[in-house]
């Protein structure tokens, strides 16, 4: 035996032998072990990254819903909404694609000349394309992925969808391929149409419970109102899962048809609205709607623009 050694020599030999063995075997099965690990394990995707300044108004990333101006083409939506100051600009599906093209529509069809001719647009005029909707979701996997290939190639942050229950799944499942949020957007409730249940928080809250974290609601504060439903209460039940937001402010709550007026002027509770998204820390887009004087309503957005803008300053100097 040699002096201090526990083993005989052939011993410590044999025992080199087998843990070099041991160490080859591993040295093969790790890269293995990584990938079925990565396999089994949830993956989980990156926040996308944050919205310059030179798109923000007031603090908030902040544009239009290009269906306010749905007599007019998608060229002129982005001409009125930078004349309005908005710097976003979320398209809804079917508009006619500019002055000079009134063949090519903003569509799920649309044809990639059609997407790059959309973002050469918004570029000129300093606009960045959030969203795209209120967009129908076929039931079929096909027609669904339809919807969100040409999102993922006009480069949205999100969709705004009306689905039915059984189409959960399947939209939760393109979420996560694509990398596309969805924002689930409510109409008033009506009497007439008592099937009708995206109007409630509570409804719509138990559709995403517990889904992606990237599926979640289009707070349509407007017709919250209109379904006398409290905006503010509402924003607080989706905390983390407000994807983006229609702005819009009312005469009259409890009405299914009252009218829009300028922010500030009605009886939404705008400045509530704006102080629980801002303490959410809330990034997602806010479209501006006024829905009323069709053919002259950049002046009253460009208000609605201001009241955005003014809140920032006013909560600032508290």
């Amino acid at each position: 035996m040699e002096c201090g050694s526990p083993l005989p020599l052939f011993a410590r030999r044999q025992h080199r032998d087998e843990f070099e063995k041991v160490m080859k075997f591993n040295t093969l099965l790790t890269p293995l072990f990584i990938i079925a690990l990565e396999l089994v394990s949830p993956r989980t995707t990156a926040a996308p990254p944050p919205v310059g300044a030179e798109y923000r108004v007031g603090g908030f990333v902040l544009g239009c819903q290009a269906y306010m101006f749905h007599r007019f083409t998608a060229f002129e939506a982005m001409e009125k909404t930078a004349a309005a100051g908005g710097k976003t600009i979320e398209f809804y599906p079917g508009q006619l694609l500019s002055p000079d093209d009134r063949k090519s529509k903003v569509e799920a069809s649309a044809s990639d000349e059609v997407v790059e001719k959309l973002k050469a647009k918004a570029k000129q005029h300093g606009l960045l394309i959030v969203n795209f909707g209120v967009v129908a979701i076929p039931h079929d996997e096909a027609g669904a992925r339809k919807v969100f290939e040409f999102a993922k190639k006009l480069g949205v942050r999100a969709i705004t969808i009306e689905p039915s229950a059984d189409q959960i799944d399947l939209i939760e499942k393109l979420i996560k391929e694509y990398d596309i949020a969805a924002g689930i957007h409510c109409h008033p409730r009506h009497a007439n149409k008592p099937d009708y249940k995206l109007w409630d928080p509570q409804y719509v809250s138990a559709l995403v419970k517990d889904r992606d974290p990237r599926f979640g609601v289009c707070a349509d504060v407007g017709h919250w109102t209109r379904s006398d439903v409290d905006a503010v209460a509402a924003l607080k039940m989706f905390e983390s899962r407000v994807i983006s937001v229609h702005l819009k402010d009312i005469k009259e709550s409890g009405n299914p048809d009252a009218g829009d007026l300028p922010l500030g002027l009605g009886v939404t509770n705008v400045k509530g609205v704006l102080r629980e998204l801002k303490r959410q820390k809330f990034d997602g887009n806010i479209s501006i709607e006024y829905e009323r004087d069709w053919e002259n309503t950049v002046p009253d957005i460009a208000q609605c623009v201001g009241y955005v803008r003014g809140f920032e300053d006013a909560e600032g100097s508290r």
